[in-house]
């Protein structure tokens, strides 16, 4: 744990003098936020739980030592037959040597359930590190579309200044002045929610790192090209998703539990070694009528031969209860294939939704330029040229959202295919 706190000390410490990117950023979540840390918890008591079903399987040792004083001492026709005070001290030694197969099933069982655990921990790894991506996207989009917003006020603010040039001087009139303002207002109240936007993106991603401290984030919303077939992230996801392989432990961990509920049918066999001591003081060191030390050994067997079927309908059930798992097993292996897919897909299409939007937004710079020049020139109109502005600021924004859009696709199919976690420190 010291470890992990140090290394996280380091990336802050990083990050408060350059900046944190989006990759430092998942490292550090994944180290400090207390959601991965009691999965961690849980895991290790799994591992305690290994070692006990594996020491149920050697001999069991107890140790009694009592005292029994009587009202009186024996008596046997007129004579004394034992004492009245009574010491004895027992070590008894139990081993057992089968139990239809039950230490095995709950030693076995014990394993898949630490495995399942691990397998838990790197699917918690697996969301919380798509999370804190998508909070990190979700801040570089907020960022982006406050450089929009105060890219068009200036806009809107220098247009308001070549209005008001214009009217001073009679070549426009009042009406252009006072819609501009009106324009430049609303651009106003768009950056204030802007910068709203922004400061709660910022507050989400320092939650999910755990951070005491503000932490400065840098990186940019830039397009990513994804390379990957289809054929490879379906195979990908099939062997590497977390979930998948807990699935699978489940069912594993069910057939383990069938052997148990089945084993009562077989018989129990066990062994037991006893050695006593007793005497008249605490000694226990043997008088006349106490013998100073004594042992025996035995070995049995314990069959239950019959109950009216409580234990075959009790595995049967157990069985049934396989087949369940396994089947949802199937259905999940299933929904990985769907996801992924819709994941590919998605990519695809925020790609060529960018393209579009990049391609309209050249012909909205453009189409302002020219409402700009037309109005300058005294042949266009002011709604022209606020037409044209709020033009460009919805291309910006489409932008914006399509490169949003397909980072955040490429986030969530690295996550579908179990393949968005970096390696565990």
């Amino acid at each position: 744990m010291r470890k992990i706190t140090w290394a996280v000390a380091v990336v802050l410490w990083s990050a408060a003098a350059w900046g944190m990117d989006m990759e430092e950023a998942v490292r550090a979540g994944l180290a400090a936020h207390p959601s991965i840390q009691a999965v961690r918890e849980a895991l290790e008591g799994a591992a305690f739980g290994v070692r006990a079903a594996r020491g149920a399987f050697g001999p069991a040792v107890s140790v009694e030592y009592g005292y029994n004083r009587l009202d009186e001492t024996p008596q046997l026709l007129g004579y004394p037959a034992g004492t009245r005070d009574n010491w004895q001290l027992t070590l008894r030694v139990d081993q057992p040597l089968f139990t239809g197969f039950a230490l095995l099933s709950n030693l076995e069982k014990a394993k898949l359930q630490e495995a399942e655990l691990r397998s838990r921990l790197e699917h918690a790894r697996e969301q919380l590190a798509l999370g804190i991506r998508e909070a990190f996207l979700g801040l570089l989009q907020a960022r982006a579309s406050r450089k929009a917003a105060e890219d068009s006020l200036e806009r809107l603010r220098a247009h308001l200044r070549r209005n008001q040039a214009f009217f001073e001087t009679g070549l426009r009139p009042k009406l252009d002045v006072l819609q501009a303002q009106v324009e430049v207002s609303r651009a106003e109240q768009a950056v204030v929610e802007a910068d709203n936007a922004v400061a709660v993106a910022q507050a989400r991603l320092e939650t999910l790192l755990a951070a005491k401290a503000p932490v400065e984030f840098s990186g940019e919303l830039d397009f990513q090209p994804f390379s990957r077939s289809l054929e490879a992230c379906l195979e990908a996801a099939l062997a590497q998703r977390p979930d998948i392989r807990i699935a699978q432990l489940a069912v594993d961990t069910a057939r383990q539990e069938a052997r148990l509920a089945a084993s009562p049918l077989y018989p129990q066999v066990s062994a037991r070694f006893e050695y006593q001591r007793a005497g008249d003081d605490p000694s226990v060191s043997g008088d006349a009528y106490h013998t100073p030390s004594s042992w025996q050994a035995q070995a049995g067997v314990r069959w239950k031969a019959f109950d009216w079927g409580q234990t075959y309908f009790t595995a049967q059930q157990a069985e049934k209860n396989v087949l369940r798992l396994a089947q949802e097993y199937e259905a999940l292996r299933l929904e990985a294939q769907y996801e992924v897919r819709q994941r590919y897909l998605q990519i695809a299409e925020a790609a060529k939704r960018l393209q579009t939007a990049q391609d309209g937004l050249a012909a909205a710079k453009e189409s302002l330029r020219m409402a700009q020049a037309r109005y300058e020139a005294q042949v266009g109109t002011n709604t022209d040229v606020l037409d044209a502005q709020a033009a460009r600021t919805e291309a910006e924004t489409r932008v914006i959202q399509a490169l949003a859009d397909h980072r955040l696709a490429v986030a969530r199919l690295l996550a579908a295919m179990g393949a968005g976690r970096p390696s565990a420190p």
